[in-house]
């Protein structure tokens, strides 16, 4: 028996369509929609944005992506002025000890970790 994949539920905040919008901004695609929930997906890299707000529970939440280049990810979302444009935050490529990373505060107050190895 093998574990095969890990997919969260990611809570949308409350602004659902705007979240909608951000994740496919990044460049994630809906692999399904069932309305109050949707299956996005990116190389194998997949999580469900569930219409659900409660900001204690985004605000505590952190995920960890894994990207290929933290340079080129910066550049691609500054380049789209994302920060501006969904009144999230953003921080540039800094170094941790397990990699190059930028985060971002999403809609809801969920924390990602986009990391180069």
């Amino acid at each position: 028996m093998k574990f095969l994949t890990l997919e969260p539920f990611v809570p949308s905040g409350s602004n659902f369509e705007g979240s909608k919008s951000l994740f496919l901004e990044l460049g994630f695609n809906i692999s399904w929609d069932g309305g109050d929930y949707i299956g996005f997906e990116r190389d194998g890299c997949r999580f469900i944005l569930q219409k659900y707000d409660n900001s204690g529970f985004a605000e505590n939440l952190i995920i960890s992506v894994g990207i290929s280049d933290a340079d080129e990810f910066w550049q691609y979302i500054t380049d789209r002025k994302l920060e501006e444009r969904y009144g999230i935050r953003t921080a540039p490529p800094t170094r941790q000890p397990y990699g190059r990373e930028v985060n971002i505060i999403d809609l809801a107050g969920v924390c990602w970790h986009f990391v180069a190895q």
